[in-house]
């Protein structure tokens, strides 16, 4: 290869860079308290191809007969795998069309994780215990985030152009409507509102919940 080629290479690389900027998002709901839970997705309005999220380890725990976490959000074409830490039994499925499965009751690591291929919202359930509940997001562009529970989401590696701004979250009262913005710098910061129903998050159940269903699963476990 040529010098003037490497040259060339550098000033593309270097100039790539400098195109690349980062959104940070402080969601709130329509009283300005931090709503944390709330996916915001970035989708290029003129990209014609957009480039595939890095492959992660992405998992949803059980818990202390809950999900952990409550809400997750991972790229199309992932895969998840839902470890059991309960000494109880769990029973995992999803009806949703985004996605459906089911991995029956088990302790442990499940058999093989779970491919998320479509794009859209897949509600987690318990076949067991109906008080647990989770919620996958899996977003059709690479560009997305989780707010905290400061209500902070931050996104990065943005090149610039002109973006749609879809969001999500469990509690909203209505789905709002897609809002674009344009990135044309190397740091953007805004604040973003919805209008949620609060609610309390599945939570542990008192010590001793489901007794009787655990003695009577560790007698067929014995039993076989």
């Amino acid at each position: 290869m040529r010098l003037t080629d490497c040259l060339l290479c550098l000033s593309y690389f270097v100039c790539a860079s400098l195109t690349a900027a980062s959104l940070s998002v402080n969601m709130t709901d329509t009283q300005g308290v931090a709503l944390g839970d709330t996916v915001v997705e970035l989708t290029p309005v003129t990209a014609s191809a957009m480039p595939p999220k890095a492959p992660q380890h992405y998992e949803m725990r059980q818990e202390n007969r809950v999900f952990s976490p409550f809400v997750l959000a991972v790229p199309q074409g992932a895969k998840v795998d839902f470890p059991n830490l309960d000494r109880t039994r769990h029973h995992v499925y999803s009806f949703s069309p985004a996605k459906q499965f089911e991995l029956k009751l088990y302790v442990g690591q499940a058999e093989a994780p779970i491919l998320f291929d479509q794009p859209g919202l897949v509600a987690i359930g318990c076949n067991i215990h109906d008080y647990m509940q989770a919620f996958i997001y899996v977003a059709k562009s690479p560009y997305f985030a989780l707010s905290d529970d400061n209500g902070l989401a931050s996104i990065t590696d943005l090149p610039t152009g002109e973006y749609t701004i879809t969001l999500w979250h469990p509690w909203q009262n209505v789905q709002p409507q897609p809002t674009n913005i344009i990135i044309n710098e190397s740091s953007h910061a805004v604040t973003l509102t919805l209008d949620v129903n609060r609610q309390n998050k599945p939570s542990s159940p008192p010590s001793g919940f489901g007794a009787s269903f655990n003695a009577s699963s560790h007698a067929g476990q014995h039993a076989k």
